[in-house]
């Protein structure tokens, strides 16, 4: 065979792929090992970063404590869902006032995307000459006018320990809000930062914590996480190293998400979603690309202005945006269904589709936008609008033109 288009052009079509990954660490009760994590990096006093539940379960907080040993300089247990700005001003304070030389983020994504605004703003506070407040409130003003904040070249260093499934611990990214009542700014104001500089050092996916977690916290949790490895296979990013890692996480993350759903507790179903969750992260937020794309965008026009959780939103809405994908282009349906155990489908899309509702059911997610506290149906418009100028469309296929009208299809089949 001496005709290179006689052989699948993914196979010899070139990629690069840039990643400076994070020291991974996964196991049971790993949490152990965070103190030679720390010492291996040179590093003397952690400031823990979680929420006040997180903070105040000893299952939690006590192995993290024992891990880190000397090393705990203090805990910061007040990160909240809403990852405002002033809550991350009170953590540079701790930061500073203890003299902390890293954070080791603890919890789900809320509290680890808090730990990289508290990163950045005692960075920022310890470089400048100014009072640290004059610094927090400059990151008011940047954030109410730009929507993200500036990231200095060098930050705190973060080590970052998940309790949930949500995937945000392997991340360069993260949310940031603030509304008058923190005294920072003079509106609400949301939007996110991303740089390669947050991209935690170190990131201990501990199983025996993740089995501490309330089952509905990690239910819903589980589908933001899932879909990460969905998305990455399709995406106009993708890499043969990130279908490798997304094939096996996703894997895994069937295979004990099924289990979990069923009622199964055994310390291999956490074991696996550990290491599924870690896999389908892997190269999924680099420097100069992202794997995230059409489910994770709609889920952010739903639940922009509305309660409606991350992981909940991305259950009712992956199965009809894959209906609506595979409707258009192929999604490397191939390669999707050898990660779920797709075998000789008569039709792959649907079995493809099946499957990751399947999941979305066992975990007992609602189905319907309807049944949640959602946008209703003369908000679709909008919602559609919202999720075509979010910044990971970017990322849709090289052959997929979503339209409003075609957005506002998927919003109308998941009512």
């Amino acid at each position: 065979m001496d005709d290179d288009n006689a052989v699948p052009s993914r196979v010899t079509e070139p990629f690069r792929f840039a990643y400076d990954a994070p020291t991974l660490r996964c196991g049971r009760h790993s949490a152990g090992e965070l103190g030679e994590e720390l010492a291996a990096r040179g590093l003397e006093r952690a400031l823990v970063v979680s929420g006040q539940t997180v903070g105040s379960t000893s299952a939690v907080i006590d192995p993290v404590r024992s891990g880190l040993d000397e090393r705990l300089a203090g805990v910061f247990a007040e990160t909240t869902a809403e990852k405002r700005l002033a809550t991350a001003a009170d953590g540079a304070e701790r930061v500073r006032e203890l003299d902390a030389d890293c954070i080791v983020a603890l919890g789900g994504g809320s509290s680890l995307d808090a730990a990289k605004q508290v990163s950045v703003l005692a960075a920022r506070a310890a470089a400048a000459d100014d009072d640290p407040a004059a610094v927090y409130d400059a990151a008011g003003a940047e954030l109410t006018e730009t929507g993200t904040l500036t990231v200095p070249e060098t930050v705190v260093p973060i080590v970052a320990v998940p309790t949930t499934l949500a995937g945000a611990d392997v991340s360069q990214g993260g949310g940031v809000a603030a509304t008058p009542e923190g005294g920072l700014v003079d509106e609400s104001v949301s939007g996110g930062l991303s740089d390669p500089a947050l991209l935690p050092v170190a990131v201990v996916a501990d199983s025996a914590l993740f089995a501490t977690t309330p089952d509905d916290v990690l239910a819903a949790s589980a589908m933001n996480g899932f879909d990460k490895g969905i998305e990455t296979l399709y995406a106009s990013t993708a890499t043969p190293v990130t279908d490798a890692t997304a094939v096996r996480g996703l894997s895994l993350y069937q295979d004990g998400l099924l289990a979990f759903g069923d009622g199964t507790r055994e310390p291999w179903v956490f074991d696996a979603l550990a290491r599924g969750s870690l896999l389908v992260q892997y190269g999924i937020s680099r420097p100069d690309a992202g794997t995230l794309s059409l489910i994770h965008s709609l889920s952010h026009g739903l639940t922009r202005g509305n309660p409606i959780q991350q992981g909940t939103a991305h259950g009712i809405v992956a199965p009809h945006a894959l209906d609506y994908l595979f409707e258009h282009v192929d999604g490397r349906r191939d390669l999707l269904a050898d990660a779920l155990g797709i075998i000789d489908a008569d039709d792959t899309a649907d079995a493809i589709t099946t499957a990751v509702a399947d999941v979305r059911d066992a975990l007992g997610l609602p189905t319907r936008l309807r049944d949640v506290d959602g946008p209703e149906q003369d908000e679709f418009p909008a919602v559609a609008e919202a999720v075509l100028a979010d910044g990971f469309m970017a990322n849709v296929p090289a052959d997929l033109n979503p339209t409003s009208e075609e957005i506002e299809a998927v919003l109308a089949a998941a009512w």
